[in-house]
């Protein structure tokens, strides 16, 4: 992440600017409708002040509709259990709530994650409206080229003020392949309370 805040957002938190953040990701099919996923490590190879660390583990339970490919309206749910390390996450334990709403239209896809985290302070308090959209063009079977957006709205029963809320547009290209899929985008936030530029990168290979 670079040209990012300069602050972290608890005390004694992971400071974003200039960070190399990452994650194993497992997953395994159970069936056609059920992904069983792992991340695992998730860590910082390096932060300011702090250098390299283990940021804890990710549980993932993914329900789809089943062959969504060959449909043009597709959906679906993805719950995360998150244990953190007290520099990563405020709480401890942490969790997701991602529905999965998109329509295949060739060779247009789009994508809407109307998500929901919770730190489980108890109540309607501790949700936040985190959602994330996604347009991509499908150049070919293996090229695509995409059009990204993350937002953090804030606490469900009272959003943030506009400028202090995290507003992020990403321009991302993704390659297939039998060997390894590659996704690689840039990020730039569009209010005070977003990191000015962040870069990603995706490696992932299907064992099938």
């Amino acid at each position: 992440m670079k040209d990012c805040r300069k602050t972290p957002d608890f005390p004694g938190g992971i400071i974003p600017n200039r960070s190399d953040n990452g994650a194993v990701e497992w997953a395994y099919g159970v069936a056609d409708w059920f992904e069983q996923g792992l991340y695992f490590p998730v860590y910082t190879a390096y932060s300011e002040g702090r250098g390299g660390s283990l940021n804890g583990f990710k549980i993932r339970e993914l329900f789809v509709r089943p062959h969504a490919h060959d449909h043009t309206f597709f959906y679906g749910v993805n719950f995360e259990f998150s244990v953190n390390y007290k520099y990563w996450e405020s709480r401890r334990i942490t969790s997701e709530v991602r529905p999965i709403v998109g329509l295949h239209l060739h060779p247009v896809d789009i994508v809407f994650n109307p998500i929901v985290d919770t730190d489980h302070r108890g109540g309607f308090g501790g949700l936040e409206f985190v959602p994330a959209t996604r347009v991509a063009s499908n150049i070919n079977d293996k090229w695509a080229a995409a059009f990204e957006e993350y937002f953090d709205d804030g606490p469900l029963r009272h959003f943030l003020p506009l400028n202090d809320q995290f507003h992020e547009v990403w321009a991302v290209m993704d390659h297939s392949s039998k060997t390894l899929s590659v996704e690689t985008g840039a990020g730039f936030g569009v209010t005070a309370g977003a990191d000015k530029l962040t870069f990603k990168l995706m490696l992932s290979r299907d064992l099938n």
